[in-house]
């Protein structure tokens, strides 16, 4: 974690529009005068460095087991846009020639052009949790109305994103996001602030729904479809975060007595929340982040993650990117939901989330509507990761202490 002080003096910092959390949205971050940097040592994080070496006869048995073919789409997606990259040019060139491989086809192909490597911790365990997310369906409209009154923002003109990497090398992945009042950029409003008042984000609209803890996990998962009272339905997805940490609901409402360890799944908060809506906006806002959306174009094959790319049912993961590669496939080994039903599937890791830290952590996506949501909301299950890098992928080593 990073602790600045900044002084920035306003001076038309310019914004794209941003895909996802990978792009980066200007250059310009020059232009803040940092006035100190503090570090937190135990947040510091060599990239990819709890990948150890590993051999393929370990997941050989289960790899053959899976429908690998299943997840050659979604791989396909990923070298769009990894085929850029020089560790990633060469595998995505062999396999953008390779026409409707096999099973056997395709294992031999990672088998030949990667590297095994093992997610690992510093404990020395080899085992984390794996939680699910998927893409929820919102009964909508473009209008606010008495039963659509629960407003989903596009991001503010006002909130500004600074990516500090350009200056501070080892502050990759890190941005900074706030609002420019006289010459300080100070923090964005939080969510207790945004719902408490009609008028912070007045004119950011982008569409109003039925139900106000749907829209809350809306934001945990990322992206959604609004569904018209017409009948049409439209895609939206991340566009921008207000820079305030998540918090966890479930956490707080276990703090609070209000549920227990057993009942705080997604299931379990919005059957608390149906019986206690006085207490709502509390418990909402212990969660200071908030997210802001953007309309896609309708048709797209699934979601856009983090990687700039639609997601895919069953085959596609979040990952912490410090530890995990973006766009590398790899081999999850967990179970079903409440479940000890071995789930072994070769995935690709396109997405990033806020709650998904540390080297052995995954978010599964399961697809859109309320079945791939009950699946995704009972996921708590723990698993082993095995990431898949191209032979000519550098992996840095952790420094002695």
């Amino acid at each position: 974690m990073f602790f600045i002080v900044i002084g920035c003096v306003p001076n038309q910092i310019e914004k794209t529009d941003c895909q996802c959390e990978e792009k980066v949205e200007n250059k310009k971050a020059e232009e803040c005068n940092i006035i100190e940097v503090k570090e937190k040592s135990d947040d510091v994080v060599v990239p990819f460095s709890q990948l150890k070496q590993s051999e393929w006869y370990e997941i050989d048995f289960i790899l053959k087991s899976d429908n690998v073919k299943a997840s050659w789409p979604a791989w396909q997606k990923s070298c769009s846009t990894l085929i850029n990259q020089k560790q990633w040019k060469k595998v995505c060139s062999i396999s953008n020639l390779m026409d409707d491989p096999s099973n056997e086809e395709i294992i031999d192909f990672f088998k030949t052009n990667f590297t095994l490597y093992k997610s690992w911790k510093d404990d020395g365990t080899d085992h984390g949790l794996i939680t699910g997310y998927y893409q929820p369906i919102l009964n909508g409209s473009r209008e606010k109305t008495i039963k659509y009154s629960t407003p989903i923002y596009k991001t503010p003109e006002d909130l500004i994103t600074v990516d500090l990497s350009e200056l501070y090398p080892e502050m990759k992945y890190k941005r900074l996001r706030g609002k420019v009042e006289g010459n300080k950029l100070l923090p964005y409003f939080s969510r207790e602030q945004i719902s408490s008042s009609d008028n912070i984000l007045k004119g950011n609209e982008l569409f109003w729904v039925d139900n106000a803890v749907e829209a809350f996990f809306l934001e945990i998962q990322g992206s959604g479809i609004i569904k018209l009272e017409d009948g049409s339905e439209v895609p939206i997805g991340y566009a921008d975060q207000n820079g305030h940490p998540y918090r966890s609901m479930g956490r707080a409402l276990i703090n609070a007595g209000e549920l227990t360890k057993d009942n705080a799944s997604m299931q379990g908060i919005k059957s608390w929340a149906n019986k206690n809506k006085k207490k709502l906006k509390k418990f909402l806002d212990k969660n200071p982040s908030f997210v802001f959306f953007r309309e896609l174009d309708r048709g797209l094959d699934g979601p856009i993650g983090a990687q700039g790319v639609p997601i895919t049912a069953e085959r596609s993961i979040a990952i912490d990117r410090r530890y995990v590669p973006i766009g590398s496939p790899v081999f999850l080994a967990t179970t079903f939901p409440n479940s000890n039903e071995s789930l072994n599937r070769l995935v690709i890791a396109q997405d990033t989330g806020g709650a998904i830290r540390g080297p052995i952590r995954a978010d599964y996506y399961w697809g859109s509507g309320p079945e791939a949501g009950k699946k995704a909301g009972a996921m708590k299950q723990q698993g082993n990761i095995w990431v898949m890098l191209p032979k000519e992928f550098k992996i840095n080593k952790k420094k002695e202490q």
